[in-house]
């Protein structure tokens, strides 16, 4: 089984730049797309076609987040749309399906913007979600995947000196959070597999970081330890283009 995730930058954009094919050259089971910037209507109205079932979770603010998940020849057990707490839930940041075997949540945390104003708010949400997935993990493995928006390790990024709690995503607070998520039994997968490689899932739009490799690696295919095991590859496909993102993924045995 592969799943995979990937951070669109507007699902309505990609779909005219190859991203129906782009899905079948990947071949997912189970895709995960996180800033989709479209109501529920518009996620099945430009993903017509593409051969997958559709579950999408939008934020009250149009055009703004979101998230979807797609399947194909595996139906979910059950969907939650967001985490049941009212103040994370209005952004459509998180969607949890149900498999037999395990759950697959998929995120899109909040980026703690410009002169970190909203790190108090990211330091919460990423508490919440942790407890989220450590109640899932009670009940059966959980695959957590999705735009994390933060980098981990001093290899996760181009330039880590000039940006260290200066720049959002690779704040002090924000690594604390992802070791948190660690540290509890959520495993990278990729760093798991690949300790000493060298690469990226988002590269800015300005500069030509993408032709110049000066990118960070935001996205994450994060794995219950019990999974882990099952985790034969975890890959970050940068031949794909279509968003500021590339796609992530797992293949399970």
């Amino acid at each position: 089984m592969r799943i995979v995730s990937w951070n669109v930058n507007g699902v309505r954009a990609i779909v005219k730049k190859d991203f129906f094919e782009n899905l079948e050259k990947i071949g997912a089971d189970i895709i995960c797309l996180q800033e989709t910037k479209a109501q529920e209507d518009q996620v099945h109205e430009a993903l017509f076609g593409c051969g997958y079932d559709i579950v999408a979770y939008s934020a009250e603010k149009k055009g703004y987040s979101s998230t979807a998940i797609l399947t194909k020849g595996i139906s979910p057990i059950s969907i939650q749309k967001g985490l049941g707490i009212e103040e994370h839930d209005n952004e459509g940041r998180v969607i949890t399906a149900e498999f037999p075997d395990f759950y697959v949540v998929t995120t899109y945390v909040p980026n703690s913007k410009a002169g970190l104003l909203r790190l108090p708010y990211r330091k919460e949400w990423d508490a919440a979600l942790l407890a989220h997935c450590n109640a899932l993990e009670k009940k059966k493995p959980v695959i957590l995947n999705g735009d994390m928006n933060v980098c981990h390790q001093d290899i996760d990024l181009a330039r880590p000196k000039p940006n260290y709690n200066k720049s959002p995503g690779y704040t002090q607070d924000e690594i604390d959070g992802m070791s948190n998520f660690i540290n509890a039994g959520f495993k990278d997968s990729f760093r798991e597999l690949h300790p000493a490689e060298v690469k990226y899932s988002w590269w800015s739009f300005r500069g030509g970081a993408r032709e110049k490799n000066v990118g960070w690696r935001l996205d994450y295919m994060l794995v219950s330890e019990a999974l882990m095991p099952s985790v034969k590859e975890s890959f970050i496909l940068n031949e794909f283009y279509g968003s500021d993102h590339c796609p992530v993924g797992i293949d399970l045995n």
